[in-house]
This record gives structure tokens, C-alpha cells and sequence, in this order.
């Protein structure tokens, strides 16, 4: 707050003396004003940046030794946290819109929208050094499906429809299910390894189980 009305203050100022240096054509007042812009400018943008990081939970040592452990370094873990708190938003909006509307319901219900989005989202938090894995979800299929929902219930609110107005919600429809199904096959590739990882441990423990009767049978 405090620096904001700093910022506030510093930009009248600059406003009074542009409008003094206008007046009396002053070059050095002009000047003044440049360096107290560029001044408010620097303070506007660190004030930002301060209250994006003021919406971060605190990070605990747990959290940060896991961080540590994969590799990461301080600017990737706090990239890897600011990227995380927005999907975090997003995917809170995007549930409440999947559930809204009863169309938004039977898609989210057809591909697993949600459960798929919170899927990746867990899997990064078990495994942040994948973060470039889930590029496709987080900077495109996410996003662009959060603002095809909020418009979909826009103009499914309107208190009178025509012909154009269902047709424009049909066409959305349409994008929603195959953003969603594109969600969904985000997720399939995401835990590709894990399942092939999966298959592997499976294969193993079969051969051991058979080799295991084998030397049984062999000594009765």
C-alpha cells in the first residue's frame, strides 16, 4: 500500500513539472520529469512483482529440500512455484465452470477433464524437474480451455437466445470437448514412463515368481 502512494505521489509530481517545463519551456524541468517517469516506472514494476510473490504459500524446508534434491536451482524453484500457483487457479476456475452448466458436466464427465488436469498437477509436484513435459498443458490446452468455458457460460446466460446464440454455443461445445480431449491425452503422455516403468517392474516380478516354481518343482 505504502508503495503504491509512493508510486501515486512520484507520478503527479512528474505530472505537475511536465505541465511547469510545457509552460515555461524549460529543458531541465522536461528532463526532471523523464528521470521521475522513469523512476515511477522501476517502483510500479517492483511493487508487481512483490505482490505476486506476497500470493505464494510460504515455502517449507520440506518442500525445498525436494526441490534441491531433483536439481533445481533458486530461479528454476521459483519459476516452478509461480508456474504451479497459476495452473493451481486455473484449474480451481476451471472446476467450477465444468460444473455449471450441465453440457460443461457431460464433457468434463466424457474425457476426465478435471481429473486429468489435477493429475499432471500432482505429478509435477511429485516431480518438478518434468515441468518442460507439461508444456502443452500448462501454457496452451489449460488456459484456452478456462477461457472457452468462461465464454461458454457467458453467452449460455443470456437471457434470450436465437438461432445464432445456440449455434455459437454448439461450436464451443465442440472446442471444449476437444480441448478437454486433448487434456486427457496430455496426461496419457505425462505418465507414459511411469506406466512403461510399471510394465517393466511387472515383467520382472513374473519371471522371478516363475523361476522361483521352477527351483520348487525341481527340489519335490
Amino acid at each position: 500500500m505504502k508503495g503504491q502512494k509512493l508510486v501515486s505521489n512520484i507520478l503527479y509530481l512528474a505530472l505537475v513539472l511536465l505541465l511547469i517545463g510545457l509552460v515555461r519551456n524549460s529543458s531541465f524541468v522536461i528532463f526532471m520529469v523523464v528521470i521521475l517517469g522513469l523512476i515511477g516506472f522501476i517502483l510500479l514494476n517492483k511493487n508487481k512483482k512483490s505482490k505476486n510473490r506476497e500470493e505464494l504459500p510460504a515455502l517449507t524446508k520440506e518442500k525445498e529440500n525436494h526441490y534441491r534434491k531433483v536439481g533445481m536451482t533458486e530461479a528454476e524453484i521459483d519459476f516452478f512455484r509461480q508456474t504451479m500457483a497459476a495452473a493451481k487457479k486455473q484449474i480451481f476456475e476451471l472446476d467450477q465452470n465444468m460444473n455449471q452448466v450441465a453440457k460443461l458436466k457431460a464433457i468434463n464427465l466424457r474425457h476426465d477433464t478435471l481429473t486429468a488436469a489435477k493429475g499432471i498437477f500432482k505429478e509435477l509436484v511429485k516431480e518438478p524437474q518434468k515441468l518442460h513435459q507439461a508444456d502443452r498443458f500448462l501454457y496452451t490446452h489449460l488456459p484456452n480451455l478456462l477461457d472457452l468455458t468462461k465464454k461458454y457460460i457467458e453467452i449460455n446466460d443470456h437471457e434470450i437466445k436465437n438461432k445464432q446464440t445456440y449455434e455459437a454455443l454448439d461450436k464451443s461445445a465442440e472446442v471444449i470437448n476437444e480441448v478437454s480431449q486433448q487434456i486427457t491425452e496430455d496426461y496419457a503422455r505425462f505418465v507414459a514412463d511411469d506406466l512403461e516403468d510399471l510394465d517393466i517392474e511387472i515383467s520382472i516380478a513374473k519371471q522371478s515368481i516363475t523361476r522361483d516354481n521352477e527351483e520348487s518343482n525341481l527340489k519335490e
